[in-house]
């Protein structure tokens, strides 16, 4: 049965979301999971093999000692049990980017289980309770020729690069999530985000999300307001930047009612995110467990971390991400709505970068949340992929602060960087955005505001200084607002003698 989708209001006034997040994180080792080829990205096709990633008869793995370091620092961040002993799996399942027909994976004896950790939303702390963090290996890439789409439907053939396959996996699965209705898309936005943070701040991974070594797949069901049981849940895989992720959870949450308040049924099954439409669509009925027909791998034998291993690993844990957002609030002086808008706008990262190049701390939230947010706002990205980063934004304030630009002129500037129009400095020079200061120009100026306001200059004659504000207003639209205020005020009240 085919149905439209619902307003997301209405679906959540009928319905209650339920949702399950798997995030998928490839590990910044310089090698793969059970072999010694490299896993730079973006090498051509095919060139980063080996009979063990290809899964060439005789070939026997070995375990990545940092791709397990990597695991329990991950599992340690996330306030997870580190298992004392764990073993791999086979998870065996049929697709020509698996070279073996199967991957090599955990399934009921992951390295870490039964953590937690918290996100915060509008102000508000949602605990976010982690199933399990388990090691296994990223599988090759299908590429699929002919077609419109890029998908197999339609396509001529297909190329498969086996350089991804065996790249070490972390799978981090959470527990049921149930938060307020309304605030489940943002909710799952924000945790995924906040894992970014984590894993970039304990250095295990790149987490670029454009290139899928950070990946999302997002578990939903619906069920009637104020009841218990579960729905059906559809698996939508891959998606790839933390806007998206609430995009996807927020359509299969309208496309879901709709399909229930049409009398139909949710199947289960796996889907694909549409970026350019922002819409799910079927791919293939999902598997439960059974069908992987999972058992323990013969070639490889069990992970038994020592205690003191574990011990030494978490001390070397950076800051926790609650604890460290308390701490760069009071240092910053923000206030909670302040912070709030911080989160939210996932511009913690940076302004924190910004700040450590030498910008004040309310400067630097002034062009985040400012121009730049506006900016990927428009553009329908996250702040992260904006061609403006952190360096760019201390140059401009620097401008600032030396009285090269004022505001106005500073947003002009990031407009330019923004269109990619060269650096700062050569914006300016192409724009002609740098401020006048000289004398010359300025006191001309004001002469022609005085010559054209002899109202506003009996009103300041008479006892009325305040009046001049309308002025030094006139010289400033004189001047394009290229003026610099402060010097004209300076001249202004020279010459009136005031």
């Amino acid at each position: 049965m085919t149905a439209e989708v619902v307003a997301i209001d209405d679906a959540l006034a009928q319905y209650d979301p339920v949702m399950g997040l798997e995030v998928h994180v490839e590990l910044n080792t310089k090698s793969k999971m059970f072999c010694g080829c490299p896993t730079e990205f973006g090498a051509p096709p095919n060139t980063q093999t080996c009979p063990v990633c290809l899964g060439l008869p005789g070939a026997l793995p070995v375990v990545n000692r940092r791709g397990v370091e990597s695991a329990i620092k991950i599992g340690l961040a996330l306030n997870c049990e580190i298992a004392e002993w764990c073993r791999f799996a086979r998870k065996n399942y049929f697709y020509p980017d698996m070279p073996k027909n199967f991957q090599t994976s955990q399934y009921d004896e992951p390295i870490a289980f039964n953590g937690w950790t918290e996100v915060v939303v509008d102000g508000e702390t949602y605990r976010i309770e982690i199933e399990r963090a388990h090691m296994e290996e990223d599988t090759g890439k299908s590429t699929h020729v002919g077609g419109a789409t890029g998908r197999i439907q339609g396509a001529s053939h297909s190329l498969v690069d086996y350089n991804r396959a065996g790249i070490p996996l972390i799978e981090i699965v959470t527990k049921t999530i149930e938060v307020p209705p309304a605030k489940a898309a943002a909710v799952a936005r924000a945790f995924v985000s906040q894992l970014r943070d984590l894993l970039l701040a304990l250095d295990v991974s790149d987490v670029r999300m454009d290139q899928g070594s950070l990946r999302c797949d997002a578990n939903v069901s619906l069920k009637p307001s104020g009841t218990t049981a579960l729905g059906t849940r559809t698996e939508t895989k891959n998606v790839n930047s933390f806007r998206s992720v609430e995009r996807a959870i927020t359509y299969e949450i309208t496309r879901q009612a709709a399909v229930l308040n049409a009398g139909g049924k949710i199947l289960q099954e796996t889907r694909h995110w549409h970026e350019d439409t922002g819409i799910t669509t079927s791919g293939r009925e999902k598997s439960d467990a059974d069908d992987y027909r999972y058992f323990p791998e013969p070639d490889l034998v069990p992970v038994a971390p020592s205690r003191e291993w574990v011990e030494e690993l978490r001390a070397t844990l950076p800051e926790a991400p609650s604890l460290r957002r308390a701490r760069l609030q009071e240092e910053w002086g923000f206030t909670d709505l302040e912070m709030r808008d911080v989160i939210n706008g996932n511009a913690l990262e940076p302004i924190v970068a910004t700040i450590d190049l030498g910008v004040a701390a309310a400067a630097a939230k002034k062009w985040w949340l400012g121009e730049l947010a506006r900016a990927a706002n428009e553009q329908g990205v996250d702040l992260a992929e904006l061609p403006v980063g952190p360096a760019e934004v201390v140059q401009v304030q620097k401008l600032v602060d030396e009285g090269t630009l004022n505001d106005k002129l500073a947003r002009q500037v990031f407009e330019g960087l923004l269109a990619g129009e060269g650096t700062p400095a050569e914006v300016i020079e192409k724009r002609g955005l740098a401020l006048v200061s000289d004398d010359g120009p300025l006191i001309e100026a004001i002469d022609r505001a005085i010559a054209a306001n002899p109202d506003v200059v009996e009103k300041v004659n008479s006892g009325k200084p305040a009046a001049a504000g309308a002025l030094i207003g006139a010289v400033m639209k004189d001047m394009r607002g290229q003026a610099d205020a402060a010097k004209v005020r300076e001249l202004l009240n020279a010459k009136l003698g005031i």
